[in-house]
């Protein structure tokens, strides 16, 4: 059986030319790129919850999303 370490924190910094790109967009536009982030996001968990539960009914598949999305997965 193997035994699993707790994940260590992982700070992630941003290039300083991404950095850049992003201050010269708008608010709207920053907001822009994170609806379309956080769309994909729930569109590729949809698709592995579906393929990994093919017996979950679509509410089943939504709520799990939900949950995800909103309180992270365990």
């Amino acid at each position: 059986m193997l035994s699993r370490q707790p994940k260590t924190p992982t700070i992630e910094i941003v290039d300083r030319q991404m950095a850049a790109i992003l201050r010269d967009k708008t608010e709207a536009e920053r907001l822009n790129i994170a609806w379309g982030m956080w769309r994909s996001a729930r569109i590729l968990l949809w698709n592995i919850l579906r393929s990994e539960h093919r017996d979950w009914s679509e509410e089943q598949i939504r709520r799990e999303v939900a949950r995800r999305l909103s309180h992270g997965a365990c």
